[in-house]
């Protein structure tokens, strides 16, 4: 049985006050550095997107790769690095997947070409993975009331480290250029990694998988009596399931990619299209037969985890649509952009960064007490009207930063209480995977949103000539389904956040009568 959200076998609490240890609040402290961190890395660089476009000649399309590579190989590495933390541990796999990272934030100091710096970008992706292993750490060292708590201030940190990597990236670029950007984060991912490998403390408690032949039902390991031997071998990794989910993420994302781009005719587009769904038809098939897999179908189809997820994939899609689309629409030329600088790029997208640093935490506060659908239910609305308001308003810079700033309340409400809403439905024993698929959704839609927006932008431009020569920048129009795209898509996570509520409310109704 899935556990209610608020309580649940094996997490009753004794009398009295419900507190965190001072332990519990250092590890949070180590670990939401390791999400300013991250946040930095990747949200200094976005105000560079038109520069990176035109140093190296590419589409808006293919800029959509500078973040969409990291994401897909984030969203590949995430269930295996969540099933190798269960397997290994998790302090272990922390360390391992921030080396990844070091090596690609160094590597992109020094791209020369815009393959180089995709592959640095693909290395990054592989430290995206720490994420479930750290809000596993949380959810281990925190009492389950406070929950909540710890996600708040770990989504908060995110927000710091946008802002930070905002503010210092706009300057950077503008002083310096792109590349200082990576050479700045070098020192911090080498402190983190001693940090963590000297204070973090973790209860690396074994934990059993399912086999094909099992029901879905808690059976940790970890019981009174020391287990004899809990852990997958290493040869239980679902070597097929990587493939075929790498081969259908890549596959429809240089669909999109190429679709309105010269030199490739309709039939590669649909050669695309159909080695993506093939390999999606693959790897479900392979999933529902694996004895390991990275993707538990049971659990997954879980009638609260399945919408909680998908809601996890629409904020990815909007918030990296947005990170795509801004710094375009701030430095392009009038009469459809501002002609703005990197600096004021980043400070336009600012507003967005500061809402969700001072919501974040303030999120987890609601929702610790007054529970998650309340706010899920009014965090996708406040996102709904944001979108349709940008949709309307976006003509001046200080139009769309007041709209960011109520799309980033939306989305840091709807954030916290999902992921609180999925964590509290999964029994302990399937927390790994379960937290390795929600990431996988969430980087699934933050990669497919900035393909989304490169796609508008490619096929609806203007020239400009200036000196003999002609430049192309996204026109009003381009502008206008993305942000349109965004709001139809948010009404989709409204209407799975009253359908949580119903289904939260049955669940609870039908377990008070037994």
């Amino acid at each position: 049985m899935i556990p209610k959200e608020n309580g649940g076998p094996g997490n009753k609490q004794p009398p009295g006050k419900v507190t965190i240890s001072p332990s519990a609040w250092k590890t949070l402290a180590i670990l939401s550095s390791i999400a300013t961190m991250a946040m930095y890395a990747e949200t200094m660089l976005i105000p560079a997107i038109p520069d990176l476009i035109q140093e190296f000649n590419i589409s808006y399309s293919t800029s959509s790769w500078i973040l969409s590579a990291y994401l897909v190989v984030g969203a590949v590495m995430t269930p295996i690095t969540g099933k190798l933390s269960d397997m290994y541990g998790k302090k272990k796999m922390l360390l391992v997947t921030l080396i990844f990272y070091a090596v690609g934030v160094s590597l992109g100091g020094f791209s020369t070409s815009i393959y180089m710096l995709l592959f640095a970008r693909a290395l990054q992706g592989v430290g995206m993975s720490i994420f479930p292993i750290a809000f596993g750490i949380v959810r281990d060292q925190f009492p389950r009331e406070k929950l909540a708590i710890g996600q708040g201030v770990i989504s908060s940190m995110f927000a710091a480290g946008a802002v930070i990597g905002l503010l210092a990236g706009g300057s950077i670029i503008q002083n310096f250029g792109w590349r200082v950007t990576f050479y700045s984060i070098i020192p911090v991912i080498v402190a983190l990694i001693f940090v963590i490998r000297r204070f973090v403390h973790v209860d690396e408690r074994p934990m059993r998988y399912l086999h094909a032949d099992e029901t879905c039902k808690p059976k940790e390991a970890a019981s009174t009596s020391a287990p004899s031997s809990g852990r997958m071998p290493a040869s239980a990794m679902d070597i097929k399931g990587i493939v075929t989910l790498a081969g259908t993420i890549v596959s429809f994302l240089l669909a999109l990619t190429f679709m309105e781009s010269g030199g490739i005719t309709s039939m590669q587009i649909a050669a695309f299209l159909a080695a993506g769904s093939t390999s999606l038809v693959l790897f479900i098939l392979v999933e529902r037969k694996a004895r390991s897999p990275l993707v538990d179908f049971r659990l997954m189809l879980h009638q609260i985890i399945l919408p909680s997820n998908v809601m996890i994939t629409i904020v990815g899609l909007c918030m990296f649509m947005v990170f795509q689309t801004i710094p375009v629409l701030v430095r392009s030329p009038p009469p459809s952009g501002f002609g703005g600088d990197a600096f004021q790029a980043a400070n336009i997208q600012l507003p967005f960064a500061l809402v969700f640093l001072v919501f974040g935490p303030t999120s987890g506060f609601i929702i610790s007490k007054w529970g998650s659908v309340k706010p899920t239910v009014l965090g996708s609305i406040i996102m709904c009207a944001g979108f349709f308001a940008l949709v309307m308003l976006h003509s001046t810079p200080l139009m769309v930063s007041a709209n960011l700033a109520v799309i980033s309340t939306g989305l840091s409400l709807t954030n916290v209480g999902v992921m609180n809403i999925n964590m509290l439905s999964t029994p302990r024993e399937f927390m790994g995977i379960s937290l390795g698929m929600n990431t996988l959704f969430r980087i699934v839609g933050s990669s497919i949103g900035p393909a989304v927006a490169g796609m508008f932008m490619q096929v609806n431009r203007y020239a400009v000539s200036s000196g003999g020569t002609t430049n192309f920048f996204p026109s009003a129009e381009s502008y206008y389904l993305i942000f349109i795209t965004a709001a139809v898509v948010s009404v989709t996570a409204a209407v799975l956040a009253f359908v949580l509520k119903s289904r939260i409310r049955t669940r609870d109704a039908q377990e008070a009568r037994i």
